[in-house]
Order: structure tokens, then C-alpha cells, then sequence
């Protein structure tokens, strides 16, 4: 009678994925569950102001008058208002730029600002804030609310 032998197994190096798999679903499953509860709001007192002032306060501070008022419409077309005078409307960006600077030098302290429709795209209103400070208008302010004259 022949003696049993039993067969040689061949050695495999293989990792077992399954524990690792078990493992990465419990983490998904448990920041899914946590995801909402940190991306709530948190309750911020934001600062408040002393020395804000309106554009009236600005003008009456530095003797200069009105401010140099620039508007961008819904389709983006600019305009610009001098000394309460009425708004030039369909304006180009350079000759917005060029009454502007004409105007600064005439008076250095006049306040500029910035006011944009509801409905015109963001990148307008950051494209005509970018070109008047390239142009060299060293402080722009921009309008929340219609000047009341």
C-alpha cells in the first residue's frame, strides 16, 4: 500500500482587500453621517462701524464738491455723473477713464464711487473697479443705495 502524501501547496503572497473594504465603507458611512453637522453656520457678531460716513459727509469733508459717480447698467454699459450733473450714459471704458482722471486732477479729493444694477454680472462691476485703479484713482467707494439729491 502506497504511503499518502499530501500535496505541496505553492506559497501566495496575496493581501486580503476584504477587511480593507469593510474598513472604508464604516469611514464613508460615518462622514456621511457627520457631513451635515459641519457644514452648519455658525453665529458671528460682525463689527460695527463709528466712522462710516455717507457720500454727502464725504463730499462736505473735503470741499470738493459732489462725487465722481460711475454706474454700470444691467448691460453692462457704464455711465459717470460729475458734480450732480446728469448721467452720460453708453460711455467706453477709455473715455470713462479719461473724464475721470480729468476730473481728479482738476480735484484731487473727490470721492468716486462705484455703483452697479442688481442684475449686472460681478465681473463688470470688478472689471471697472480694476481699470480705475490701473488708471490711478487711489480710493473707490461703492453704493449701496441712490444718492439723494
Amino acid at each position: 500500500m502506497a504511503a499518502y502524501q499530501p500535496k505541496k501547496r505553492k506559497m501566495t503572497a496575496e493581501i486580503n482587500v476584504v477587511p480593507y473594504i469593510d474598513v472604508m465603507l464604516v469611514l464613508l458611512i460615518i462622514f456621511m453621517v457627520t457631513a451635515p453637522f459641519v457644514t452648519q453656520g455658525v453665529d458671528v457678531e460682525l463689527p460695527a462701524t463709528q466712522t462710516a460716513k455717507t457720500a454727502a459727509e464725504l463730499a462736505g469733508e473735503n470741499d470738493s464738491g459732489a462725487p465722481i459717480i460711475v454706474e454700470v447698467d444691467k448691460d453692462g454699459q457704464l455711465g459717470l455723473s460729475v458734480n450732480n450733473d446728469d448721467m452720460i450714459r453708453g460711455l467706453q471704458l477709455t473715455e470713462l477713464l479719461t473724464r475721470v482722471k480729468a476730473e481728479l486732477q482738476l480735484n484731487p479729493k473727490t470721492p468716486v464711487m462705484v455703483g452697479g444694477d442688481a442684475r449686472v454680472p460681478y465681473s463688470a462691476i470688478i472689471e471697472t473697479l480694476d481699470a480705475l485703479n490701473q488708471a490711478g484713482v487711489g480710493s473707490v467707494g461703492l453704493m449701496t443705495e441712490p444718492l439723494e439729491q
